[in-house]
């Protein structure tokens, strides 16, 4: 679920502090209260978003993006000098991390502020808990509950610190992985309920979703050959998730693949299985075709 390079702070990535209101404190005390869960009004709020669209889940594996979370891109994107997300998926081995840094130079050379970054991590306290999601020398297992929980732990923290305050100056956010990871690899792999990852995106992300998604497929068996020879060549161990069996890889392949068809117009397929110079001939195409439409 990680670049092989745990110990790399993720490059350009801040700890500014930023101010954020939330607006559920009396929720909160009326389930401390011995209300139950959900509190009334947390329910009544979340029946308003259901109906609204808000954090719905469309079936299977397909994640819900939300209304507001439409609404917030196209808002973003619809202002001039305002900055875009853009985010790199694959499973292991596909070269997530070569390529990131293909389209971080190829932004920057157009002249935009790039922010490059990954998750688990982004910040200090957030790579910490990567730390914890990648160990495998713990005895103790890991929840899978505890799991999800520690993805969004750290993607709430990345958000606040690097991810909303890089995007609200401006700059461009690339990300190597984000929300879709948790859906292959918590959803697809671990089998957690969709709906239970929806809920928790709406109330992290508060409706944001990146702009373009460009996701690195190839056959399963291909991907981890390459994995293996990587590590070999590298000296480098498996992580906790590198260690799964195929099975796992092949469920986390084909969420993102679902993922794919269900949101064409934000996530692009690339052939990751061919020759470097190839992909990364498609890639920058792909590329440049956003960046065509949203000038």
């Amino acid at each position: 679920m990680c670049n092989n390079d745990p110990d790399r702070p993720a490059r350009d990535a801040g700890d500014r502090p930023q101010r954020r209101s939330y607006a559920r404190g009396e929720e909160h005390c009326s389930e401390r209260a011995g209300h139950g869960w959900p509190a009334p009004a947390l329910q009544a709020e979340r029946d308003t978003r259901a109906q609204q669209g808000v954090g719905s889940v469309h079936g299977g594996i397909h994640s819900a993006s939300s209304q507001a979370g439409r609404r917030e891109s196209l808002e973003r994107n619809g202002n001039q000098g305002k900055g875009r997300f853009i985010t790199l998926e694959g499973g292991e081995g596909v070269g997530k991390s070569t390529n990131l840094a293909l389209v971080v130079d190829h932004l920057r050379a157009r002249g935009h502020e790039v922010v490059a970054t990954r998750e688990p991590g982004g910040t200090p306290r957030a790579e910490a808990m990567r730390g914890l999601l990648l160990d495998p020398a713990g005895e103790e297992p890991l929840d899978p509950d505890a799991e999800l929980l520690l993805v969004f732990a750290a993607r709430a923290q990345h958000l606040a610190r690097v991810i909303r305050p890089a995007l609200e100056r401006g700059a461009w956010v690339v990300c190597d992985r984000f929300t879709d990871a948790t859906y292959a690899y918590q959803g697809g792999g671990r089998g957690i309920e969709v709906a239970r990852i929806a809920e928790l995106e709406a109330f992290v992300q508060r409706g944001l979703t990146p702009d373009l998604t460009l996701l690195l497929d190839m056959p399963m068996a291909a991907a981890q050959q390459r994995l293996e020879g990587r590590l070999k060549g590298q000296g480098g161990e498996r992580d906790r998730f590198e260690r799964e069996r195929g099975t796992f890889f092949e469920a986390v392949r084909q969420a993102y693949l679902a993922r794919a068809e269900a949101a064409p117009g934000r996530m692009v397929v690339i052939d990751a299985g061919a020759g470097l110079a190839e992909v990364q001939a498609e890639l920058l195409a792909r590329l440049d075709e956003r960046l065509e439409a949203w000038s």
